[in-house]
């Protein structure tokens, strides 16, 4: 798996994309059964590119066997604030963590 993730990076890094995150979900029970698998290990990358590599990317994907389904998707600029804002903590569980040690310090 991890030489499959490092193989479609360097493909992206290669192809002038810019990989903004990198977010492994590791193995997880699927909605269904593919090719009578039920588990399977999931990982998400967020990247900047041009538009025709996106078609040249699912071609790659497609080509390899270990890979039972993918899905890319274009994110809007409302999107992209959202996992930015995100990432840095201001939403989220992270925010909510910040806001409860603000309160007990605050109470203390």
């Amino acid at each position: 798996m991890k030489k499959s993730i490092k193989h479609y990076l360097k493909f992206l890094s290669d192809n002038k994309a810019t990989i903004v995150e990198e977010n492994y979900w590791g193995l997880k029970s699927m909605a269904y059964q593919i090719n009578g698998k039920s588990n399977g290990i999931y990982f998400v990358t967020e990247f900047t590119s041009e538009t025709d590599l996106v078609a040249k990317f699912e071609v790659e994907l497609k080509r390899d066997e270990t890979i039972l389904r993918f899905m890319t998707i274009k994110l809007d600029k409302f999107a992209m604030d959202y996992n930015d804002r995100k990432r840095k903590g201001l939403i989220g569980r992270k925010a909510m963590d910040k806001q409860k040690e603000n309160t007990q310090t605050q109470g203390a």
